[in-house]
């Protein structure tokens, strides 16, 4: 495990496995929202953020946690190991609530509420997203190491057994 990435749904809590990850194996860590978003809400290119994770790549150890599709082929076809967060529609929605108005250490700004626009994409996610994550991971799964967790206790569970290690 050198090259990781962490997906999954808004909301299930990608960023804060991948810091739990970091503290437990020392790879560096990088936010694909931090990588895209500027402070004033405001992005870079879609060319901008893949020179950036080309460059990123070209390291010798990473996790990169997010889940911009544009880009994941790029990430799959890169990492070694892949954690898929395929947790249910209501965990990832409270989980999203939850952040509001929490400065975070992946997102450049503190979200002031959970906008409708922005719920929706979570709701939609199951029907519109995973179906392809699941194909972009069955084309790319030979030579990689594929963990999905369907609830946060499987995820705590194997972040605690790595601990162990």
């Amino acid at each position: 495990m050198l090259k990781v990435i962490v997906i999954g749904s808004p909301g299930a809590g990608k960023s804060v496995f991948s810091q739990k990850l970091k503290n437990i194996t020392s790879l560096p860590l990088y936010h694909l929202d931090m990588l895209y978003h500027k402070k004033d809400g405001t992005h870079i290119s879609k060319e901008e953020l893949e020179e950036k994770l080309k460059n990123i790549f070209k390291e010798k150890n990473w996790i990169i946690d997010g889940n911009y599709q544009r880009t994941l082929e790029l990430r799959l076809k890169e990492c070694d190991t892949v954690f898929l967060l395929d947790f249910p529609l209501e965990d990832c929605l409270s989980g999203a609530e939850s952040r509001v108005g929490v400065k975070r250490e992946d997102l450049p700004w503190i979200e002031e509420n959970l906008n409708e626009e922005f719920r929706q994409v979570i709701i939609d996610f199951p029907n519109n997203k995973l179906p392809k994550i699941y194909e972009l991971i069955e084309k790319y799964k030979k030579n990689k190491n594929i963990i999905i967790f369907k609830t946060r206790k499987e995820a705590d569970e194997y972040l605690e057994m790595l601990k162990i290690k």
